[in-house]
């Protein structure tokens, strides 16, 4: 048993023992996970839906364009506006 897997069980044990449900997600349960459904919701409209993919490595060209879009250019509405990590420049000193 893996040092992970140790920790874990006493975790669990420890909480049945204070009576305690914790709020579990499985590995491999992304339906379980909001935020990762809000962005495969998003990246399938967006995304996906639109693109016809001939080869592998334009998938994966076309995927970190998207990302790099996604992450430092788009508005976000809880932002004001503003994309979630805009693009930094550092100056040659």
């Amino acid at each position: 048993m893996t040092i992970w897997a140790n920790g874990c069980l006493r975790l669990r044990r420890w909480l049945k023992h204070l009576n305690v449900a914790p709020l579990y997600i499985e590995p491999g349960s992304p339906w379980e996970n909001g935020y990762i459904e809000s962005f495969n919701g998003k990246m399938r409209a967006q995304f996906l839906d639109g693109e016809l993919f001939y080869t592998l490595k334009e998938a994966q060209i076309m995927t970190e364009r998207w990302r790099r879009h996604y992450n430092t250019v788009r508005p976000h509405g809880s932002l004001r506006g503003q994309p979630p990590v805009p693009e930094t420049i550092q100056l040659a000193s």
